[in-house]
């Protein structure tokens, strides 16, 4: 009868941090196996020292290259997937004997470690169980003593061997991080922090919950210093990329500077749909110069990450309470950009700002000395016009489908009054997982005034990778194959569809 293969994590260092399941099997293990440095004492065996019995087979995997370099033909990744090949058949041969074998992993054994390759090797073979331990970063959060992320925060793990900008990337766009795997990498990764306006509340912790625990901040590390048992934590509850949020999701009113002598400009910017080059200059200046963005979380994702830009973003229904925030910032000098996708003016932020700022004057009159520019953006509408052709060369209109901010029945009659204009209608938010019934219900309203021949346009993802435009007609249009990142376009009697183009002419018959 085969042995039991057990992966048996052991925390990050402190012995007192091995479970109790952990404790019970290491002290009945036939083999102990544990991976070691060459030349260097394996950290995994020296947590559970005095759980091992004297009785058991001690296997230690020595890797045959951390950092330096291998004369393996296969190089690096040669000699590694061979250590892994021979430390695996090392173990099964005990196993095949009927010995139950525990793998030792530092901090938890599905976590960064090289038990998962055992796993992966032995797992379909043998009886195998996994004990999970408390990880590196745990320890280190507890010793920070600052909350890694609450409520409806996102943690984000990542590893510092990550290219500098994609790191730079993720840790704009997450509330809390964690940065593993730093050694040599670390310059780079304090770069890709100080790129990313993390690096004044990233805090390095070295060897958590061992003797030699240290920690402080990021900005004080010598770099020449960094062992491999260090990490970086990141708070989710700082002022921050996301900016300091309240239960419900909106910007909270914190970290606002005192008021300045003279409030600096506010700019609302549109970014386009969504490709790079489909960002006008004039909004890629303004974003270079400011020293905060806030807005939509997608939306302030796209923005360019830089040392100095502190990014604050929330979810989609808090508009005046983060035009409120902008606000806030630029009454105390501070350089401010809010961010709509498409153009700011077209269902954007362009409105929210000024109805916020509107309520603040009612609060207090400094509010109207600051000055609001609005920055004009490419629209989905242009966009997925461009893309058909030119359904929009002659008289046209805009709708949103939202109801979120005014009554069905006021949808309804403008949709009439528009198909009654023989209007090009272009649709925005037509529809959503709460809204699945509002765009066959649009319509069923525009049939009744409108012929079913009547060309429609459906662009999706327009601009980017996943781009999609499908031309039918409104009798044939599905609403079931429209969604949140569609917009549509519905003809006028004269637009027509020629040579793959969708067109409609500029004149206009009499009556």
């Amino acid at each position: 009868m085969s042995g039991r293969f057990w992966g048996v994590g052991v925390g990050p260092g402190d012995p007192g941090l091995v479970t109790l399941k952990a404790a019970r099997l290491i002290e009945a293990a036939d083999v102990v196996a544990y991976h070691a440095g060459r030349g260097k004492r394996s950290n995994a065996r020296r947590i559970a020292a005095d759980l091992i019995p004297a009785t058991a087979v001690e296997e230690e995997l020595v890797y045959p290259v951390t950092t330096g370099g291998t004369d393996h033909p296969g190089g690096y990744a040669g000699a590694m997937a061979d250590f892994y090949l021979e430390s695996a058949a090392r173990l099964a041969a005990h196993l095949e004997a009927g010995r139950d074998v525990v793998l030792l992993a530092e901090g938890d054994p599905m976590f960064y470690g090289s038990y998962m390759y055992m796993h992966d090797a032995l797992a379909e073979r043998f009886t195998t169980e996994v004990v999970p331990g408390v990880p590196a970063f745990a320890a280190a959060t507890a010793t920070v003593a600052s909350p890694l992320v609450r409520q409806t925060d996102v943690l984000t793990i990542l590893p510092g061997t990550l290219p500098e900008t994609e790191l730079a990337r993720r840790l704009a766009d997450t509330d809390g991080a964690i940065i593993m795997k730093l050694g040599r990498r670390f310059p780079a990764v304090r770069r890709a922090l100080a790129a990313a306006g993390r690096l004044e509340h990233a805090v390095y912790v070295e060897r958590a919950s061992m003797a030699e625990e240290r920690h402080l901040r990021v900005a004080d590390v010598d770099p020449t210093s960094v062992p491999y048992f260090s990490l970086i934590v990141v708070a989710g509850d700082s002022v921050h990329s996301t900016g300091r949020r309240d239960a419900t999701g909106a910007p909270a009113p914190a970290a606002v500077p005192a008021r300045a002598a003279v409030a600096a400009e506010l700019a609302v910017v549109g970014l386009g749909p969504g490709p790079e080059q489909w960002l006008t200059p004039e909004a890629s200046a303004v974003l270079a110069e400011v020293d905060h963005v806030v807005g939509y979380a997608p939306y302030v994702k796209r923005v360019p990450h830089r040392e100095g830009l502190t990014r604050h973003a929330s979810g989609n229904t808090v508009e005046v309470d983060r035009a409120r925030l902008a606000l806030d910032l630029a009454l105390g000098g501070e350089r401010v950009a809010v961010v709509s996708g498409g153009d700011a003016g077209v269902f954007g932020m362009a409105t929210a700002v000024f109805e916020a700022q509107e309520r603040a004057v009612g609060e207090d009159a400094a509010y109207a000395g600051v000055p609001v520019r609005v920055v004009p953006g490419v629209s989905a509408v242009q966009a997925v016009a461009a893309r058909a052709g030119a359904p929009i060369g002659g008289d046209f209109a805009v709708m949103s489908l939202s109801d979120r901010l005014k009554p069905w029945s006021v949808i309804e009659r403008r949709l009439r009054a528009v198909a009654e204009a023989d209007l090009v209608l272009a649709l925005y938010n037509p529809r959503s997982a709460s809204r699945p019934d509002q765009l066959g219900e649009a319509l069923k309203v525009l049939a009744e005034l409108k012929d079913a021949a009547t060309v429609v346009v459906v662009g999706r993802d327009v601009g980017r990778a996943e781009e999609t435009l499908r031309v039918t007609t409104l009798g044939e249009l599905d609403p079931e194959t429209v969604d949140m990142k569609c917009l549509v376009l519905v003809g006028a009697s004269t637009t027509r569809v020629d040579h793959g183009h969708v067109w409609t002419p500029r004149s206009v018959p009499e009556a």
